[in-house]
C-alpha cells in the first residue's frame, strides 16, 4: 500500500527508542496509524499477545536496523523470522552504517533506506520515500558529470535546516517548523544541546536497559515538570544511569544541566551558573535572586533536563525544584522522597547484566568464573567495575575472589573506576562516618547486621532478644526500637528496609567487619549467636516450616565455621542440615555437614551424640550426590559407633541401619539392601510400632530391594501396605505418605499395568508439586514415572516432552553429571529413538555414556543403563556389530552387579533381542530371552533356598 493511510508496527532495539519515537511521531502526523510498544502497551500487559495482534494488524513492519537490533541475545532466529524476515512487507531503516556481516542472511537482501548522517529535513524525506516509495522526476535529472547543474535542495543528502520538496502527506517547510517544538527530535550521535553541562559518557556502561526505558517513560508521563528520584545504596549505579540517560536522549532537550546537589545550600549557586548561560542572570542580584529568575524562566521554556546528583536532603531540595514543561532527575541514597518526587528504587544488576559486563570488560574470562565472581560481588555495579579493573589487568579471577573473602576492605579500597567518585570501601566508610556523627545510636544496629549473613534479617529476631544483646547501644525503654535506627540507616543507603526485614549488602558487611576491632567483633558475634539460637522454626521435615528454616539457614551457613564453635547453636545447626536434606538441597547439606563434622570431631569427638547425628546427615547427603559408593564407609562407621554408644535398638542406630540399606539399593547391591532393610523393618516394627513413620520408611526400602531382585509381586504387596498405613496415620499429603507412594507406579509398570501406573503417577506428581514444589527431587522423580508410563501407553510424543522436562529440571537442580540426571538423559534418548529421531537419540546417548563413565565409573548402575541405551541407538542406526558389542557387555555387567532379575537387566536383554531381530537373527533373540528367563528363575530359587 503506497500513499494513503497505512498501519505500521515499529520494531527496534531498546537503545534506539529515540529513533522509534521520532519515526512513529512523524508517521502518525502524516495520517498513518502506528503501534509502538512504549506508547501503546502498559506494564503488566501480555507482551506475546500484543505482539501477535500488532503484527497481524500491520500493513508493514518498520524495522530500525542497527548493530544492537541484530544482537543475538535479543531474539532467536525463529522470533526474528516471525517478526521481520518472513513478512511480506518490511521497511528497513538503517540508523548507523552497516556492512553485510552485521545483518543476518534472511534480511541482508532487503533494500534499506539510510537515516544516519542526514539532517532532520533530509531524514524526513528519506522516511517518506521509504514508506510511500520513490517517484519519477518531473524533469530531467541533473547531469552528474563536471559542469552539470547542481542537485536541488532536499535530496537524500540535504543537511539540517534545508527545505525538502513538498510531499503528499509528510509535513515540510513551514508546517514542519511549526510542528517541530512538539515532535521528538531526530536522534543524533554527535553534538550537544545548545546548553550542556555533564560529564563525558562512560564507554563501559552496560546493562540497565529496562531501567532506562522505564525512566524515559516516566519522564514523558506528564505535561508539567516531572521530577523523578533514582535511589539506592552506594555503588548501585544511580549516577551512571543518569549520565547514560542524559547522553542517550540529549537530542530531545535544548538544555541539559548537571548539578552536584550533595550540598543543598549550593543549589542557588549552580542555578545562577545556568541562568548566566541562558543570559538571564544579573551580576548584582545575588545567587538566590538569579536562581529564582531561572525557575521563573523554566516555567515557560520547553525541553530542559536538570540532573541533581547525590541529593540527600529532600526537605532542602524541594523549594528549588522547577516547574514547567521539562524534566528533573534526582539521584540519592535516601529513599524518602515522598511528596517531593516520584521514586524509582534501584537494585543490583541482574546476573545476566553482571555476566555481560564482566565478559565485555575482562577479555577471555570463562562464563563460570564470571558467574562466581558476580555472586561474590553481590552483582553490585561499582564492585563489578572495580573487579573488572583489577582482574583485567593481570590478576586471576580466582585470586581476586580469595582476596575478597579474606581482605574485603583492602581489595575494595582500590582506586575508584571511571565514572565513580570513590571506591566501594571508601563509599561505605564515608556513609558510616556520617551516620556515626549524626545518629550514633544507629551504628550499633548497623554493626550487628554486618555480622549476619547477606540475606534479609527479620526484625522479630532482634525484638525478641533485645535485652540479651550486649553489643548494642543502650535503648532500654525505647518502645520503637529498632525502627528509628533502621530509618537512619536507610536514609544513608546502608540498608534495604522492607516491612518486616532489613538487609545489608554482602560487600558493605565485609568492609564493616574488616574495620571492626577483634574484641568488639567477638562481642557482636556472640550477640548474633544469641539471636540465632533463640529462633525455633519448628519441625524441619514439615514443608510449612521450610520458609522459616530457609531464612534461618541462610544466616547459619554464611559463616559455618564460626557458628560451629558455639555450643548454643549445635541443635539449631543440625536442624538446618535436616531441613536442607528434606527440602532437597543435598549439595548445600553436604557442604554444611562436612564443615560441622570436621569442627565437632576435633572438639567433641566422634562418639558425641551431636557429632554422630552430623555424620549421619553427611552420609545421607553423600549418598544422594554423585559419590554414593563413598558414602558406604561413612554410614557403616556411624552405624557401628551408634551401636556401641547407643545400643542396637536405639532409634538413631536404626536410622543408620536404614540409611545403609537404602544406599546399597542405590548402588544396585540389592541382596545386601534386602538383608539390611528387612532387619531395620523388623527392629523398628518391634521398637517403634507397626505404624510409626520410621517403620513405614523401612517397609518402603524393603519393597525397593525386593523390586530390584525381581520379586515384583511381593514388592507391590509390601509397598501398597506401607502406603495404606501412611495414609491412615499421616494423611494423604504428608511428605512421608507421598514418598511411600512414589515407587508404586514403577512396580505397576513392571507388571504391565501402565494405565493404572499413569493415573497414580500423575496424581502423585500433582500432590508432590503442591506440597514440596516443582523442583523438589521427589516431585521430579514422580514426573519421571509419568513419562515412563506414557511411553508404556504408546503416547510417544507426550512421553518425549515429559522426559525432556524431567531432564531439564534435573540438570537445573542436580547438575549435568548427577546419576539421576544421567538416568533422565537415557530416558530422553529412548523416547527420541521411539520417535525415530535416531541421530539425536544417538548423540544424546553417547554424551550421557561418556559423562557417566568419567564421573561414576564403568560399573555404576547409571553407567551401565547408559551403555545399554547407547547400544540401542546404534542398533537404530543399523550399526549392528557395535550395538551388539555394547549391549552384550552391558547385560553381562548388569547380571553381575544388580542381578538377572532386576528390571534394568530385563530391559537390556529386550533391547539386545530387538537388535538381533533387526539383524534377521530371530533364533538368537529367542535364545537370549529364554536364557534370561531361566537365569531369573534360578536367581529367585537361590534366594528362597538361602532363606
Amino acid at each position: 500500500m503506497a500513499d494513503g493511510n497505512q498501519r505500521f508496527f515499529i520494531s527496534y532495539a531498546g537503545i534506539d527508542r529515540p529513533w522509534a519515537e521520532w519515526v512513529g511521531w512523524h508517521l502518525e502526523r502524516a495520517g498513518h496509524r502506528v503501534v509502538l510498544d512504549v506508547w501503546d502497551w502498559r506494564t503488566g500487559d501480555d507482551f506475546v499477545d500484543h505482539m501477535d495482534r500488532a503484527l497481524a494488524g500491520a500493513d508493514a513492519v518498520v524495522a530500525l536496523f542497527s548493530r544492537a537490533y541484530f544482537d543475538p541475545e535479543r531474539w532467536t532466529r525463529e522470533e526474528r523470522n516471525a517478526t521481520v524476515a518472513l513478512r511480506s512487507r518490511v521497511i528497513p531503516l538503517a540508523l548507523e552504517p552497516l556492512v553485510m556481516a552485521d545483518i543476518p542472511a534472511t534480511l541482508a537482501a532487503k533494500l534499506r533506506k539510510n537515516l544516519h548522517g542526514l539532517g532532520e529535513v533530509a531524514a524526513l524525506e528519506a522516511l517518506k520515500e521509504a514508506v510511500n516509495g520513490g517517484s519519477r522526476p518531473d524533469g530531467p535529472p541533473p547531469f552528474p558529470g563536471p559542469g552539470g547543474r547542481q542537485a536541488p535542495p532536499g535530496g537524500a543528502g540535504a543537511a539540517a535546516g534545508e527545505t525538502a520538496p513538498a510531499g503528499d502527506d509528510f509535513p515540510t517547510g513551514e508546517d514542519f517548523r511549526a510542528a517541530e517544538h512538539l515532535a521528538p527530535r531526530l536522534p543524533r550521535v554527535d553534538g550537544e544541546p545548545e546548553v550542556w553541562k555533564a560529564d563525558r559518557r562512560n564507554p563501559d556502561f552496560a546493562g540497565r536497559e529496562a531501567q532506562i526505558v522505564a525512566l524515559r517513560e516516566d519522564l514523558l508521563s506528564g505535561r508539567q515538570a516531572v521530577v523523578r528520584a533514582l535511589h539506592g545504596m552506594g555503588g548501585i549505579g544511580k549516577t551512571q544511569i543518569a549520565l547514560e540517560y542524559a547522553h542517550r536522549f540529549k537530542a530531545q532537550y535544548d538544555i541539559v544541566w548537571w548539578i552536584d546537589a550533595e550540598q543543598a545550600d549550593q543549589i542557588p549557586v549552580h542555578y545562577t551558573e545556568l541562568a548566566d548561560r541562558l543570559g538571564i542572570a544579573k551580576p548584582e542580584a545575588g545567587s538566590e535572586s538569579n536562581a529564582r529568575a531561572l525557575l521563573s524562566a523554566l516555567r515557560t521554556r520547553p525541553r530542559w533536563l536538570l540532573i541533581l546528583d547525590n541529593a540527600e536532603q529532600p526537605a532542602q531540595i524541594a523549594p528549588w525544584l522547577p516547574e514547567g514543561p521539562g524534566h528533573v532527575l534526582i539521584t540519592s541514597r535516601n529513599p524518602d522522597w515522598h511528596g517531593v518526587a516520584a521514586q524509582t528504587p534501584l537494585e543490583v544488576f541482574t546476573r545476566a547484566d553482571s555476566l555481560a559486563y564482566l565478559t565485555a570488560r575482562v577479555t577471555g574470562i570463562p562464563t563460570d568464573q564470571a558467574d562466581l565472581l558476580a555472586q561474590d560481588l553481590g552483582d553490585l555495579p561499582l564492585a563489578l567495575a572495580q573487579a573488572a579493573g583489577v582482574v583485567g589487568s593481570g590478576m586471576t579471577a580466582e585470586h581476586y575472589r580469595e582476596l575478597l573473602a579474606t581482605n574485603t576492605e583492602r581489595i575494595l579500597s582500590e582506586k575508584a573506576p571511571q565514572g565513580y567518585a570513590a571506591s566501594l570501601a571508601a563509599a561505605v566508610e564515608i556513609a558510616a562516618g556520617r551516620l556515626g556523627n549524626e545518629h550514633p545510636e544507629a551504628v550499633s544496629v548497623l554493626m550487628l547486621g554486618a555480622f549476619f549473613g547477606p540475606e534479609p534479617i527479620p526484625l522479630a529476631w532482634l525484638e525478641g532478644v533485645r535485652p540479651a544483646l550486649r553489643s548494642l547501644a543502650d535503648a532500654e525503654g525505647d518502645l520503637m526500637w529498632p525502627q528509628p535506627e533502621l530509618a537512619s540507616l536507610r536514609r544513608y543507603g546502608l540498608v534495604r528496609l522492607d516491612r518486616a526485614t532489613f538487609q545489608i549488602h554482602r560487600l558493605t558487611q565485609g568492609v564493616l567487619r574488616d574495620r571492626t576491632a577483634p574484641e568488639q567483633a567477638g562481642l557482636i558475634r556472640a550477640d548474633v549467636a544469641t539471636v540465632l539460637a533463640a529462633i525455633d522454626p519448628g519441625d524441619p521435615k514439615r514443608p510449612e516450616n521450610w520458609p522459616a528454616w530457609a531464612s534461618l539457614t541462610a544466616h547459619l551457613t554464611a559463616q559455618p565455621d564460626l557458628c560451629a564453635e558455639r555450643p548454643e547453636l549445635r541443635r539449631t545447626l543440625l536442624g538446618a542440615v535436616h531441613f536442607l536434606l528434606h527440602s532437597g538441597r543435598t549439595r548445600t547439606a553436604h557442604s554444611v555437614a562436612s564443615s560441622l563434622s570436621e569442627v565437632w570431631i576435633a572438639s567433641l569427638g566422634k562418639e558425641d551424640p551431636d557429632t554422630l547425628t552430623c555424620l549421619q546427615y553427611l552420609g545421607h547427603a553423600t549418598a544422594e550426590g554423585i559419590d554414593a559408593g563413598g558414602a558406604v564407609p561413612l554410614i557403616k562407621e556411624t552405624l557401628e559407633l551408634r551401636r556401641r554408644v547407643l545400643g542396637e535398638d536405639h532409634p538413631d542406630t536404626l536410622q543408620s541401619l536404614n540409611d545403609l540399606g537404602a544406599t546399597m539399593s542405590r548402588l544396585g547391591r540389592h541382596r545386601d539392601a534386602q538383608d539390611l532393610a528387612e532387619e531395620a523393618f523388623a527392629r523398628r516394627r518391634r521398637v517403634l510400632g507397626e505404624d510409626h513413620p520410621d517403620t513405614l520408611q523401612s517397609a518402603s526400602n524393603a519393597a525397593a530391594a525386593l523390586f530390584g531382585l525381581g520379586e515384583v509381586r511381593e514388592a507391590e504387596r509390601m509397598a501398597q501396605d506401607a502406603l495404606v498405613r501412611g495414609r491412615q496415620v499421616l494423611g494423604d499429603d504428608h511428605p512421608t505418605t507421598l514418598k511411600l507412594g512414589a515407587m508404586l507406579p514403577t512396580i505397576l509398570m513392571q507388571l504391565g499395568e501402565f494405565g493404572k501406573a499413569f493415573r497414580m503417577a500423575e496424581e502423585s506428581q500433582l500432590r508432590l508439586a503442591r506440597t514440596l514444589g516443582d523442583d523438589h527431587p521427589d516431585t521430579i522423580g514422580s514426573a519421571e514415572a509419568v513419562a515412563l508410563a506414557l511411553r508404556g501407553l504408546g503416547r510417544r510424543q507426550e512421553a518425549y516432552e515429559a522426559a525432556r522436562d524431567v531432564l531439564d529440571r534435573r540438570r537445573r537442580v542436580f547438575g549435568g553429571d548427577h546419576p539421576r540426571t544421567l538416568q533422565a538423559a537415557s530416558q530422553v534418548s529412548l523416547a527420541l529413538r521411539e520417535l525415530r529421531e535416531v541421530a539425536e537419540a544417538h548423540e544424546l546417548a553417547q554424551d550421557t555414556l561418556a559423562r557417566a563413565r568419567r564421573v561414576l565409573g564403568d560399573d555404576h548402575p547409571a553407567t551401565v543403563v547408559g551403555q545399554a541405551v547407547a547400544g540401542a541407538a546404534l542398533g537404530s542406526l543399523q550399526r549392528y556389530d557395535e550395538a551388539v558389542e555394547l549391549l552384550k557387555d552391558a547385560l553381562d555387567r548388569q547380571r553381575r552387579i544388580i542381578g538377572s532379575g532386576h528390571p534394568d537387566t530385563l530391559g537390556t536383554a529386550r533391547l539386545l533381542a530387538e537388535v538381533y531381530i533387526a539383524m534377521r537373527k530371530p533364533f538368537a533373540a529367542q535364545r537370549l530371552l529364554m536364557g534370561q528367563v531361566k537365569q531369573t528363575k534360578q536367581a529367585k530359587r537361590g534366594r528362597k533356598g538361602k532363606k
